[in-house]
């Protein structure tokens, strides 16, 4: 027993030297937004076609949406929201704002067309709106793509275009600030942002001759061409997670190769500029929304899956449990190494937590986030082996292949 425990726990925290040493940095957290200084100086600015896809979003469009109209942009830039059949009256109040904001000739909202069935219904909508944005400004250099429920500072648009011009980058993404308000928020938000970067550490991301691709779908900024040469939305029209699959796309197709094997230019890191209008105020809520998409991140894969979760077990629950435990077991060679490797985690995720402004001692409780998490993941195979995979605002997106269309209503699916 104690040459198990002892070599369980060495192998976890031989695994966290290897991450926090050749990992990318991901845990450093030094991918951050900065607005260029030739953001604040007089120049020709692009036209920006921007879309927004919304559904059943009239609670927080009052704040997003004026963030939007209300950006100091110089350039032309025209805004399409695409209503996917909301009931809450989105369209309507998004005309109203307008209105308010005398700002009628910048807003055009548009109810797409009946959903596909190899079509997802954000991309659907997005697809709609990024067609009209088009025709109403044909000589649109960039395209911003950014959620309903994004709160943008006034210069972020104005920032995103004069990194991208300055950069040359085919695709500028902003992972925007989430709320973190609840107890739930705190413990669990950061942890998803320390999560995601270890998946797709940021530097592998912006590095051209890296493999590594990603972006964050709530603020994307798209060189037009460098998309449609990577096949625009019909590309990744049935993915779920599709920024990801629309950086992946970007950084292969974006524009040709040259003698390096680089293609598109890309960037991806976190956001003062943007933020997230929504919180997360239970548990149930990010365990829905990380629930949606978990499997989907696994390609829907039983062996992924059961990698994913022993993976998660030896990486982030076994040092704590050995490390607890020592009194029972008495093993000191295998609690050293158990506390030393729950030390790296904890370590690991402070700059995460001094980034969100949270109490630095919620790093300690890192294995609870990633063991609920773990549960997140299995509950989201459990979800779509039983024909609700995808679900989100009353659609399943992700179907058990056989078993019916890609897309249908999930009436279980709170909206």
């Amino acid at each position: 027993m104690g040459a198990l425990l002892t070599g369980l726990a060495a192998g976890s925290l031989s695994i966290w030297i290897v991450l926090l040493l050749f990992r990318g940095g991901f845990w450093r957290g030094r991918e951050r937004f900065v607005c260029p200084p030739e953001a604040q100086r007089e120049r020709a600015w692009p036209a920006v076609a921007v879309c927004i896809p919304a559904r059943n979003e009239a609670d927080v469009l009052p704040q997003s949406l004026r963030s939007v109209l209300t950006q100091d942009y110089a350039g032309a830039f025209q805004i399409v929201l695409a209503d996917d059949a909301s009931d809450d009256g989105t369209g309507d109040l998004a005309r109203k704002l307008a209105v308010d904001l005398q700002a009628e000739d910048r807003l055009h909202v548009i109810a797409p067309p009946p959903l596909p069935e190899d079509w997802t219904g954000k991309l659907w909508a997005l697809n709609a709106a990024q067609g009209e944005a088009e025709r109403l400004l044909p000589d649109a250099k960039y395209l911003w793509f950014t959620d309903a429920d994004i709160l943008h500072d006034a210069d972020n648009l104005r920032c995103l275009v004069a990194k991208a011009e300055n950069e040359d980058l085919d695709l500028t993404s902003q992972m925007v600030e989430l709320a973190c308000w609840s107890f739930w928020d705190r413990l669990l938000i950061p942890a998803f942002v320390f999560f995601f970067a270890k998946l797709y550490p940021f530097r592998w991301v912006n590095d051209p001759t890296a493999r590594t691709a990603a972006a964050a779908g709530g603020c994307l900024l798209l060189r037009r061409d460098a998309f449609s040469r990577a096949g625009g939305l019909a590309a990744v029209r049935d993915r779920i997670i599709d920024d990801c699959a629309i950086g992946l796309a970007i950084k292969q197709r974006g524009r040709p190769a040259d003698a390096l094997g680089r293609a598109g230019r890309i960037w991806l890191g976190t956001s003062g500029h943007a933020r997230s209008a929504r919180a997360y105020e239970s548990l149930g809520e990010i365990w829905r929304m990380v629930a949606r998409s978990a499997y989907t991140q696994l390609l829907h894969s039983p062996w992924l899956l059961a990698g994913t979760l022993i993976g998660m077990l030896l990486i982030y629950l076994v040092p704590p449990i050995i490390a607890l435990t020592w009194p029972l077991h008495g093993v000191m060679p295998a609690a050293l190494a158990a506390l030393a490797a729950w030390l790296a985690m904890t370590l690991a995720l402070l700059p995460t937590l001094r980034q969100y402004r949270q109490p630095l001692w919620l790093a300690l409780l890192l294995p609870l986030a990633a063991g609920l998490y773990t549960g997140m993941t299995l509950d989201s195979a459990r979800r779509y082996y039983g024909g609700r995979g995808g679900s989100w605002k009353g659609r399943v997106q992700a179907a058990v292949p056989g078993q019916g269309a890609a897309v249908r209503q999930d009436p279980t699916d709170p909206r």
